[in-house]
């Protein structure tokens, strides 16, 4: 469920070239088209999806390098 929660974020916000529905979740989204500032779209989308807010610490281009990445610091901040 989060994981296609997730995709539906980057589908709507992070203007990646590829069809989001068929990238594996290690696969690294800068080099698929995430952009700096689609990725700071892609976080506000998530903050409200998720009811969350990024700590500093986690605002860093690692945390929104991968589908995985992202769920692993959802997961960090208690999102279910």
């Amino acid at each position: 469920m989060i994981d296609q929660a997730i995709r539906k974020v980057l589908v709507e916000h992070g203007r990646l070239a590829v069809d989001v529905s068929t990238i594996d979740g290690e696969a690294d989204l800068y080099e698929l088209g995430l952009t700096s500032h689609a990725s700071v779209n892609v976080m506000l989308a998530l903050e409200d999806s998720f009811d969350i807010e990024f700590p500093d610490e986690l605002l860093r281009k690692s945390t929104f390098s991968s589908v995985k990445a992202i769920e692993g610091a959802l997961a960090e901040l208690g999102a279910a």
